[in-house]
């Protein structure tokens, strides 16, 4: 073997790491993704899901896209879910699958709440913290839409929310997953409950950020009972910006330092944080963004978001990573962690394959040619 290969080989993203249980092979993370190719009735993942996480097996860990917890959580088409005995099965032969192929592979759990569309629920209002419209779009079956006033949810609408989450749990280990990831980025439930400008609740699930965060709190320890206390991650996003409601304002922020800080005192594997947007395609990632929520949390923390192979491993060797979580690179290059490896050139994606479609830009990829990395 080439000094050079050897040299390639050591790189901080292709060591092996440890996140609260989850042995990995490498440190590169297939982040999860809304692909929206569950294009049945059901909402049951299919061969095409199968093969696409197949061929992506070689990460250290994948995530899968968010996963429904119940029908009230649905809020975009043709994702699928994990609260019916059918879909459980057909995740199976997924798991199945990557774990023959050397894989590992968690599934991410969600719940869009006011950030969904009456198209998704036969007419009715979907129900958020409070009834104050998100003003978000959302992409149902008949395109994208404005989100609408909510519904706010009762005591028992929550307590049924948790139950949910606690159940699509229990499928995910039935269904052979590693690990699960709550979804708290975004616009998503979680999300909503934690931003005082859409969570007025007078109740103990709002007033102040203790209030605030505590949805978050008990979804992750009901969610970690099927798991014995372990495997489960936390995905938040507090650079999260969109539409009048959501931004990266220093009390934001703050807000964020107090609530990943929380985290320490329950059941969490490890923290996959989205950092702040780039500017530019080819613009560095912020790492003090990330390093911020490092030193509130002491367990592993994935990072995500902008990052290529150069920064990658310089956040990982930085100490201010554990690992680095990839999307639009993994979509159009399945053999990442070899081209990485091995130094290859990256393919380019097509984003108009990325939100729905068939096989054509999801599992049509080509591996890199061998006899490319001799020359």
């Amino acid at each position: 073997m080439s000094t050079a290969l050897l040299s390639a080989l050591d790189q901080p993203l292709l060591r092996r790491a440890d996140l609260g249980g989850l042995s990995l092979p490498n440190r590169v993370v297939l982040a999860p993704m809304t692909r929206a190719r569950a294009a049945n009735a059901a909402l049951v993942p299919t061969e095409l899901h199968a093969a696409y996480y197949g061929q992506r097996a070689g990460a250290g860990l994948i995530i899968t896209e968010g996963t429904w917890v119940s029908e009230q959580a649905i809020g975009f088409v043709n994702v699928p879910g994990i609260y019916s005995e059918e879909q459980l099965l057909a995740w199976r032969r997924v798991t199945d699958l990557v774990h023959a192929l050397g894989g590992r592979i968690v599934l991410q759990l969600w719940h869009t709440g006011a950030a969904s569309h009456p198209d998704h629920h036969g007419g009715a209002l979907p129900a958020g913290p409070s009834a104050i419209n998100p003003r978000v779009r959302t992409f149902t079956p008949g395109g994208f839409r404005e989100t609408v006033t909510p519904r706010a949810m009762t005591r028992a609408d929550i307590v049924a929310t948790v139950a949910d989450f606690r159940a699509a749990a229990e499928h995910a280990h039935r269904a052979g997953f590693d690990g699960v990831e709550v979804g708290a980025l975004g616009s998503s439930l979680i999300a909503q409950f934690l931003n005082p400008r859409i969570n007025e609740r007078s109740d103990e699930y709002g007033i102040d950020r203790t209030g605030r965060r505590r949805l978050l709190l008990e979804i992750i320890d009901a969610v970690a009972e099927p798991w014995g206390g372990q495997r489960v991650g936390v995905r938040l996003s507090p650079y999260w910006t969109e539409g009048d409601y959501f931004t990266a304002a220093e009390a934001v922020l703050a807000d964020y330092d107090e609530h990943v800080s929380a985290l320490g005192d329950h059941p969490v594997a490890y923290l996959h944080l989205r950092g702040r947007d780039v500017a530019m395609p080819d613009d560095a990632p912020d790492l003090d963004a990330i390093a911020r929520y490092r030193r509130q949390f002491d367990g592993p923390l994935i990072a995500n978001n902008g990052f290529d192979q150069a920064t990658g491993n310089a956040i990982i060797e930085a100490g201010v990573a554990d690992a680095v979580s990839y999307a639009r690179h993994f979509v159009a290059n399945p053999d990442l962690v070899t081209r990485f490896a091995l130094g290859r050139e990256l393919t380019v994606g097509d984003p108009d394959t990325y939100y729905g479609g068939g096989v054509g830009g999801y599992v049509d990829y080509p591996m890199g040619a061998w006899e490319d990395a001799a020359r």
